[in-house]
């Protein structure tokens, strides 16, 4: 079987596996199944959970259609996103390192885009700089909660800036550094990925316990129990969240990063700051839309 990619290139998948080998960091035998977590989650993806993942990219990248624009989906997952960007008219390719992640991407392309042409799919590092800067440029490269998985975030974060076009937009997503909570959380993570299936479930009901106990209490006052838990999908991405938090409690590698730092790390690198959502200093992504210069300053 054959995978192409957005630069008409075809590589045979056994190829591409022998490519990534290589990096052996994301390769790694300690590293969360995002796969098959995304897998369990294409159950529950709805037209609901479609126009929030719409909404969300129209509201951060500030359009209303995509019509036109090539969008590049970098760790594609579940394939919401590159399915959202597809529906607003972007021309879409997508890869992911995990190949339950690009079966999830294809899967979503069969149900809404059987055989077109306009989004291609296939299995790829973001380690690997060959294959990126191969793939061409594009107006949108997307990656969202994906860099700071690889084992390698600020080698990665470098990658994703390269096949953005000039003028182009980068809308990535990176965990916020909190100090000693996230050592403690690295350390859950590390301990997850270490122990049987068995051991894992504990993890993930004492977290979401936690989390969920105490917002059910709080929504109970005004009345209504799960008002939270019913609009989920509208205040996150169209995510689910039981699956967002077997994905935090797993989610390893993982490394973290301050807002300063990814705006200097980009600013460096030719791009301005076109839009910032931050998770008000807690656990959790900050989002970040970057716009590369249209020329070399210089």
């Amino acid at each position: 079987m054959q995978m192409n990619s957005g630069s008409g290139r075809s590589m045979t998948i056994e190829e591409r596996n022998s490519t990534m080998n290589a990096h052996s960091i994301e390769a790694g035998s300690l590293r969360f199944a995002f796969g098959k977590n995304w897998n369990r989650f294409l159950e529950s993806v709805t037209d609901g959970r479609i126009v929030e993942a719409e909404r969300s990219l129209r509201e951060m990248l500030s359009i209303t259609t995509l019509e036109g624009k090539t969008f590049l989906d970098i760790g594609s997952g579940s394939g919401l996103f590159s399915l959202a960007a597809r529906k607003l008219g972007a021309r879409v390719h997508s890869f992911d390192y995990d190949p339950h992640s690009v079966a999830c991407t294809a899967e979503l392309k069969r149900r809404y885009f059987t055989n077109d042409g306009n989004w291609t799919i296939e299995q790829g590092s973001v380690l690997d700089e060959e294959y990126v800067r191969a793939l061409g440029q594009f107006d949108i490269v997307y990656s969202w909660g994906v860099l700071h998985h690889t084992g390698a975030m600020w080698q990665a974060l470098a990658n994703a800036s390269a096949p953005v076009s000039p003028g182009g937009r980068l809308f990535i997503a990176i965990y916020n550094d909190q100090g000693w909570r996230s050592v403690y959380w690295k350390k859950i993570k590390r301990l997850y990925n270490r122990l049987p299936p068995m051991g894992r479930y504990p993890l993930v009901c004492l977290r979401f316990g936690a989390v969920w106990g105490a917002i059910t209490l709080r929504d109970s006052f005004s009345g209504d129990p799960f008002h939270s838990w019913k609009n989920y999908a509208q205040k996150s991405r169209g995510m689910s969240p039981w699956r967002d938090e077997v994905d935090w409690v797993g989610g390893y590698p993982f490394e973290v990063a301050k807002p300063e730092e990814i705006f200097h790390f980009y600013r460096e690198r030719g791009f301005t700051l076109a839009n910032l959502r931050t998770c008000g200093g807690k656990l959790g992504n900050n989002e970040f839309v970057f716009q590369k210069m249209a020329f070399d300053p210089a």
